[in-house]
């Protein structure tokens, strides 16, 4: 059992892998005998969940970027709320599919929203939780598109490609600036790889945070 709850989340632009790569390690963890939690942002719960429809439905590409902001960080703040901070207490190791990164990176960089308010709107959205370890997949626009083939997009996805551009040198530049939370992992690698990689940069935070523990 863990001594302390472990908070992962995983970023990137659409399609890079991120959802499968959660999927991997939950089970690989559970396997081993882990308590472990899995959930997405925006989303996760049931008001979460709602306003995640309200800002991926194509039928609302006039959303203001204020209000877009804002309706991310209101699902974030019941998720950490109602979600993330109770399994933390009951020491679960918690993956998350994006987190406050994101909103740096498609609000800040992509939107070009003020990076100093965001970081406000995001300190007051998570009560100042940091995730212990934040997996940045990364590929480019052109291997997204590729990926996405023929599927709908949603709103967000319906962006451009230098709208998509600005987003992940916006991650570049969260990894220069966070480089002992933050890890870059090339989304180009075979599946398989990318997992022994991010199960690599866990097990370092689960050791780190509980020196001596016992699955």
């Amino acid at each position: 059992m863990l001594h302390k709850g472990i908070f992962v989340s995983f970023e990137g632009i659409d399609r890079c892998g991120k959802s499968t790569q959660v999927e991997n390690l939950t089970q690989q963890l559970q396997g081993e005998g882990y308590s472990v939690l899995t959930l997405r942002d925006p989303g996760g719960s049931e008001i979460s969940e709602q306003i995640r429809n309200i800002l991926l439905s194509i039928h609302n590409m006039n959303i203001d970027p204020i209000t877009e902001l804002l309706l991310y960080e209101a699902a974030r703040a019941q998720i950490v709320a109602e979600k993330i901070r109770p399994a933390l207490q009951k020491k679960m190791i918690v993956l998350i599919d994006r987190f406050y990164d994101s909103t740096t990176a498609y609000q800040g960089y992509g939107r070009g929203l003020s990076l100093q308010a965001i970081e406000k709107a995001n300190a007051l959205a998570t009560g100042g939780l940091v995730p212990d370890l934040t997996i940045f997949i990364d590929i480019n626009w052109e291997e997204s598109e590729r990926r996405r083939g023929n599927l709908a997009a949603d709103r967000m996805e319906s962006e451009d490609q230098y709208f998509f551009e600005r987003i992940r040198n916006g991650y570049i530049q969260i990894v220069q600036e966070n480089a002992k939370r933050v890890k870059l992992i090339d989304g180009n690698l075979p599946i398989g790889a990318i997992g022994e990689k991010i199960y690599h940069e866990i097990l370092k935070v689960i050791r780190k945070h509980n020196p001596i523990h016992s699955n």
